[in-house]
């Protein structure tokens, strides 16, 4: 699918706080979320552990309609090599759009820009949309952990997915 022409994906800044919240909040499932829906008052989206630098925003129509956070998976330094995909969201109204396919595009060539070997992510096994995403853009299953949650009742996997840079 091509990509909109009035998307835009860049890296965020302070300002963009309370949009990306906002995209967080209306995006919260079951389907991909393991944290409890938010609710008020509301953290702020950026912290120490998240800041703007981390964080790409997709922007259609100069409109916040969806982020990809991309981090180091952990503070070692033997593990700097690795980029890790820590949360993808794109506004419902938006969804069939290449939002999503375009931040994870956008999030492989941040990656390998900053020196990267590896890009990986964990992503829910009954989230069957987004899985098939991430493999259509060369991400294999590495790794599962059966029953690692209990979502809504049921328990679900955590899948963990990567692909070479």
């Amino acid at each position: 699918m091509p990509e909109p022409s009035a998307l835009r994906i860049r890296t965020a800044v302070l300002a963009d706080d309370g949009a990306l919240g906002l995209v967080d909040r209306l995006t919260w499932s079951p389907l991909h979320a393991v944290m409890p829906e938010p609710q008020p008052p509301y953290d702020p989206f950026f912290d120490e552990r998240h800041p703007p630098e981390d964080i790409l925003v997709a922007e259609l129509d100069d409109r916040v309609v969806g982020y990809l956070r991309l981090a180091f998976p952990t503070k070692l330094d033997c593990n700097r090599h690795v980029r890790q995909i820590q949360g993808l969201a794109v506004l419902d109204e938006v969804r069939g759009r290449g939002v999503g396919r375009a931040l994870i595009r956008a999030a492989v060539e941040e990656a390998r820009g900053l020196g990267a070997r590896r890009i990986t992510l964990r992503v829910l096994g009954h989230n069957a949309p987004a899985r098939a995403l991430y493999e259509s853009e060369g991400f294999v299953v590495e790794g599962v952990l059966p029953e690692e949650f209990l979502l809504d009742g049921k328990y679900v996997d955590d899948v963990f997915m990567g692909r070479s840079l």
